[in-house]
């Protein structure tokens, strides 16, 4: 009871009003009847406003303003997400899993997603040991072997001096025995120390190049077992997704893969947890699937075209993103645009993408619906505009309403000349001049009551005057 009792006072002053405007917005000239004009008086198109109407009904004013307006081509749009924006993470190896984040959890690029516990690991560790250790004793034989090669080298040195001293005794003595005599022992003795040098000098270079050789081969087995390795830790690297200075970097603990006990997957771009594909302790594949993210921000808006708008499109245009609702005060996140490289022949359109040029994208989500307004002209000079949230339809026409300057209690209705509109506001050609104030709030009460004052037979001019239609204008 209390309900209904209360709810019919508000009805009726709703009611009240709307006939009130209804029943003032002639004037005291559209009186139907009046005894000293038969004929009727001109329609009017003034509706009254005094104070109280303009408190009940909320009624507030904004000027028209000069402005560089527009022209704007507004498509529906489907946010969607860039192809880099998702990131699947995969088990490197085959083990069994840690998770170290939750489901819709922010994360950074660098930051521990989860580890594993592989035997494939610790098999490619030992092997890497293995190699290591070999390339150890590899080393060490080489170290070994250049003073010995050294040792060679002076030992076959001396020798192929002492063998010059020798043969230079044995010529002295060959010459002594030709002229005196007497010099056959010596000489016989100096050529067999000749003939001992020359083999030893025969078994040094022997020596000497067989050290030369074993140098040589320790060489390239030392290079290829440092390649082997090389390509071993590249191949983990890859593996892992780590640089390979981070496997080959020395710690307290020892060289950075064999410390390594388990691996350790992060993020290689910041974004949130969209999907957890195992639970904790749960044993992976190589390469099975362990979690996805996705970046909100790298989105971009597709919406499609009529061919017959390519003459007005192309890349780089200036562009805003809309949500779904009132445009004229809906926040807008700039972007450009960029068209798509093919159109369709079925339905006579052409995609049309707008990336994001702002930072903070707040309402822009993947998958969400919104507009896209391409600003596609402009006006090269300010013109006279007022805001699109003021004009309202009323059957075919769209009307606004002007403050009579000469009666702040009255308003003019006006059917609006329009120009170029970019969906905040919208150019008027005619009816308004500077400074004209315009009805910004509570204009639809008053396109209710001002619906049936558009009379036939004449036009009203912008300044609320009727003109019959044969009659010459003054």
């Amino acid at each position: 009871m209390n309900r209904h009792y209360e709810s019919r006072p508000l009805s009726a002053l709703l009611t009240g009003i709307v006939l009130s405007l209804c029943l003032t917005s002639c004037g005291d000239d559209a009186t139907p009847e009046k005894k000293d004009d038969p004929q009727g008086a001109a329609p009017s198109n003034r509706i009254d406003i005094p104070q109280a109407v303009r408190q009940n009904l909320g009624i507030e004013f904004t000027k028209v303003e000069r402005r560089h307006v527009t022209s704007t081509l507004r498509l529906p749009a489907q946010v969607q997400l860039l192809p880099s924006a998702t990131q699947q993470y995969r088990a490197p190896l085959a083990g069994r899993v840690s998770l170290q984040v939750d489901p819709l959890q922010k994360v950074k690029a660098g930051d521990l997603l989860y580890t594993l516990d592989s035997h494939e690991w610790r098999d490619l560790q030992r092997e890497l040991g293995s190699v290591t250790n070999k390339l150890t004793v590899t080393e060490a034989q080489l170290a070994a072997m250049s003073p010995l090669a050294a040792a060679c080298e002076e030992h076959e040195r001396s020798l192929v001096k002492a063998h010059e001293v020798t043969t230079s005794y044995v010529a002295s003595l060959q010459r002594a025995e030709q002229k005196v005599g007497g010099q056959g022992e010596k000489l016989a003795n100096a050529q067999v120390d000749q003939a001992k040098l020359s083999a030893q000098i025969a078994e040094a270079s022997e020596k000497h190049t067989e050290t030369q050789t074993r140098i040589k081969e320790l060489t390239a087995q030392l290079a290829s077992q440092r390649e082997q390795i090389d390509l071993l830790l590249s191949g983990a690297a890859a593996t892992l997704n780590v640089d390979k200075a981070t496997l080959t970097a020395t710690s307290g603990g020892g060289v950075g893969w064999r410390t390594m006990a388990i691996v350790e997957v992060r993020a290689t771009q910041a974004g949130v947890v969209d999907q957890v594909e195992v639970a904790n302790g749960d044993l992976v594949a190589r390469h099975g699937p362990v979690l996805r993210t996705l970046d909100p921000s790298k989105v971009r808006c597709h919406a499609r075209a009529l061919q017959s708008d390519l003459g007005d499109l192309r890349d780089g245009l200036t562009a805003a993103i809309v949500p779904v609702g009132d445009v004229t005060t809906a926040e807008r996140v700039a972007g450009t645009v960029l068209l798509g490289p093919s159109g369709d022949a079925r339905t006579r359109t052409l995609d049309v993408f707008v990336m994001p040029t702002d930072k903070e994208l707040r309402f822009v989500r993947p998958g969400m619906a919104v507009f896209v307004e391409v600003v596609t002209k402009g006006s090269a000079s300010r013109e006279l505009a007022i805001p699109k949230s003021c004009v309202l339809p009323d059957g075919l026409d769209r009307v606004f309403f002007r403050r009579d300057p000469k009666d702040k209690d009255k308003v003019i209705r006006i059917v609006g000349d329009f120009g170029r509109d970019n969906g905040q506001w919208i150019e008027v050609l005619s009816g308004v001049k500077d400074g004209d104030e315009i009805v910004a709030a509570g204009a639809f009460e008053l396109v209710l009551a001002s619906s049936n004052t558009a009379a036939k037979g004449g036009h009203f001019h912008a300044d609320g005057s009727w003109h019959a239609d044969g009659e010459d204008h003054e």
